[in-house]
């Protein structure tokens, strides 16, 4: 079968997208298609939602493996095919594509056909710019970069040890069985 999806915003009043895809197709090739289709960088934490006809959040399907407390399965994007959990027409998925602001798209199956099979996901309509793919609060967008991380992340190459504060930072004797008289691994 083929899943016919489309895709909305509420940020951008004319955007439109509509993907097509294999049922069989795992979410995280929706993911890429979804991606694809809008310009987005694939850094980014991405999460779908099955939801209610009121777009009311149910099981999540994550991009990595999380630990969750929910009332759901922890399924990820790799493992989960889409007929797994979409099975009607009209369905309703949202996909959180900026974690830190919430921002999401809006997904519903539209059109399922039967005794059709698509080799890769296919873009049909991309009408209308997408949003921003991530915003801070304030509205200025962010734009990850790669970084790298050294000995110097913390500014630690110009610590002087007599700049401590003796009252919160004093030296500590290691030789003074006190302060471990009441663990018995000491």
């Amino acid at each position: 079968m083929v899943y016919k999806f489309t895709m909305l915003s509420d940020e951008i009043d004319d955007f439109v997208r509509v993907v097509s895809i294999d049922s069989e197709a795992k979410f995280i090739d929706l993911h890429n298609a979804i991606l694809d289709s809008v310009n987005f960088e694939k850094n980014q934490m991405t999460s779908f939602f099955i939801c209610n006809e009121n777009w009311e959040k149910g099981q999540e399907v994550t991009l990595v493996e999380m630990e969750s407390s929910s009332e759901y399965d922890n399924l990820t994007m790799d493992e989960t095919t889409l007929e797994e959990l979409l099975t009607d027409e009209n369905q309703k998925i949202l996909y959180v594509f900026d974690m830190m602001s919430d921002r999401v798209f809006f997904i519903e199956l539209t059109e399922i056909i039967p005794l059709k099979n698509l080799k890769n996901a296919v873009c049909l309509t991309s009408q209308g710019d997408a949003p921003e793919q991530i915003m801070i609060d304030d509205g200025i967008l962010v734009v990850p970069k790669a970084t790298t991380i050294d000995e110097n992340f913390y500014g630690d190459e110009d610590y002087e040890l007599d700049e401590l504060d003796e009252e919160g930072f004093g030296e500590m004797n290691f030789d003074d069985s006190s302060l471990f008289a009441e663990d018995p691994k000491f």
